[in-house]
Order: structure tokens, then C-alpha cells, then sequence
């Protein structure tokens, strides 16, 4: 594999470009750069994790305070491996401080650039780890929640703190700190992030069960899942928990009980097509 190959397809957001623009007008652009160098760097760090893990990433886009790697990988590989990517972004920022530390003595640099690039290497790190979707905070919510809670109910929540985090920050943006417009620019584009989200949350949840289903589960445990007779498939895939093999446990108005296993309502839902049945029509075709 060339060294090309290797190199991610990077694309510039539309809301950057203004930025650079807006920067280039108003004497600002060398923030500007700065600002740009730190985000790549930080996104680069994403990548090399995700290519050792073999994902597949589409591109990385690039926008103010922050990036976005394309990749179809989140909420379908081990936890640990989405943890760790999502914290690979923020450790770059530690390089940073030590080639600062390294740099700052020898006086190569100016004062003025090396406090610049302490500020936003700062302000970069500390915005990305908010507990907000897309950024690194929201990814690594979404893994612990995912973790412990069924895959759909984690997805909502996350969203929805998402947006909660956000309009809060926003407020406090417009009425109590100093206004800029940039912060607010960005915030409006984070909560148009998650409002995508939550419009693809359908899509983003068959994805997950399909890659149960074709892929690999990466089960650890086994868990009981007692639902009536009466729930529908989908009822009972909203109740699956990643990283977990499922035995459902079936219950009769009569109290009889019987079981059937994850793969048999998974078989059933993609393979034969019966996406409107009961979870005991399918016990009873089994």
C-alpha cells in the first residue's frame, strides 16, 4: 500500500471557508491557521487509530474547532475500539504541550504565535471533550451509554443531551459571556448536526441490528430479555444491548413462558422479510 493510500480525503466545510475569508479580511488569518493546524492534527490522531483497527473511513471534514471523520464504523465495532479512537483525537493535544515545552526555550518561535497556539490548543481540547454529539465528549457518552443501556434508548439519550449541553452553552453565550459570532456559528451547526441525527436515529438503529445480523455481534455476556407475547420484533430489538448475546424470554397471559434466541428474531426480520410479526409468530414458525 503507497503512502497516498494512506492519506485520508480531507474536505474543507463551507463555515470554515467564511472563516478563513473572514480572517483574511480582518487581519486575523494567522489565528486562522493556527486554529486550522491544531484541527488537523487532532483529526489525524482519529485516523491513525481508526486505520489500526481497520475502519473504513471515508473522509475527514474540517470545520471550526473541530472535525468530522466519515466512517459507517461507530456504534458496530468493540467498545474499546471506539473509545480509543475517540480519545486518540484529544490525546494529540498532549504532543502539542511537549513541542511547546520542547520549542518555547530555544526562542524560534514568537511569543505572541506560542501563546496563540497555547490558547487554542486549550480551547480545541476542551470543546472537543463536551459531552456533545459529534464532538469526542458526545462519541465517548454514546460508547459508556451504549455500554450498559439498549442501543436505541443510548442513541436517544445522547442526542437529546446533545442538544440540552448545547442550548445551554448557547445561552449562556448570548447572555451572560462576551457575544462572538463565531461561537455561535458553531453551536447553531452542532445542534443542526444532531437535528440529522435524530432524523437518521431509524436508520442508524437498522444499521446496528444488520450488522448483528451479517456481521459480528462481539458478545461478551449473555442477557435475558422478557418480553409479552404480543411485542413486536422491533419492540424487542429496541431492548438489545451491545456487546451482548440475547435469550428472550417469552410470556403468556396464562404465565407459561417459553425462549427463543436473538438470531432466530434477527433471521426472521431481514432474511425473511417478516418485519410486522410477533415475537410469538415467530417462536411458532421456529
Amino acid at each position: 500500500m503507497t503512502v497516498l493510500k494512506l492519506l485520508p480525503t480531507i474536505h474543507i466545510h463551507p463555515i470554515l471557508i467564511i472563516f478563513l475569508f473572514i480572517g483574511f479580511i480582518t487581519g486575523t488569518f494567522m489565528e486562522i491557521i493556527i486554529l486550522l493546524a491544531i484541527v488537523l492534527f487532532h483529526e489525524i490522531g482519529h485516523y491513525i487509530m481508526a486505520i489500526s483497527f481497520k475502519w473504513r473511513i471515508k473522509s475527514i471534514t474540517l470545520w471550526v474547532f473541530g472535525g468530522v471523520m466519515d466512517t459507517d464504523e461507530h456504534g458496530n465495532r468493540p467498545t474499546y475500539e471506539e473509545a480509543l479512537v475517540s480519545i486518540a483525537g484529544p490525546f494529540q493535544h498532549v504532543f502539542i504541550y511537549l513541542f511547546i515545552m520542547i520549542v518555547a526555550p530555544m526562542n524560534v518561535i514568537p511569543i505572541s504565535i506560542m501563546e496563540l497556539i497555547v490558547y487554542y490548543n486549550n480551547v480545541i481540547l476542551l470543546f472537543n471533550l463536551l459531552p456533545v454529539w459529534p464532538l469526542d465528549g458526545g462519541k465517548c457518552l454514546f460508547t459508556l451509554l451504549s455500554t450498559y443501556v439498549p442501543y436505541k434508548r443510548a442513541h436517544t439519550i445522547m442526542i437529546l443531551t446533545s442538544v440540552l449541553v448545547s442550548i445551554c452553552i448557547l445561552f449562556t453565550q448570548l447572555f451572560i459571556l462576551p457575544f462572538t459570532l463565531s461561537s455561535v456559528f458553531i453551536l447553531l451547526f452542532i445542534l443542526l448536526e444532531n437535528r440529522t441525527e435524530w432524523k437518521q436515529r431509524y436508520y442508524v438503529f437498522l444499521r446496528f441490528l444488520s450488522r448483528r445480523f451479517y456481521g459480528t455481534n462481539h458478545a461478551k455476556k449473555t442477557s435475558l430479555i422478557k418480553v409479552s407475547n404480543s411485542n413486536t420484533l422491533f419492540d424487542v430489538f429496541s431492548l438489545f444491548i451491545r456487546e451482548r448475546k440475547h435469550i428472550i424470554y417469552i410470556s403468556y397471559h396464562d404465565g407459561q413462558e417459553t425462549s427463543i434466541d436473538e438470531w432466530d428474531c434477527l433471521r426472521s426480520y431481514f432474511q425473511d422479510k417478516h418485519y410486522n410479526i410477533t415475537v410469538d409468530e415467530v417462536k411458532r414458525m421456529d
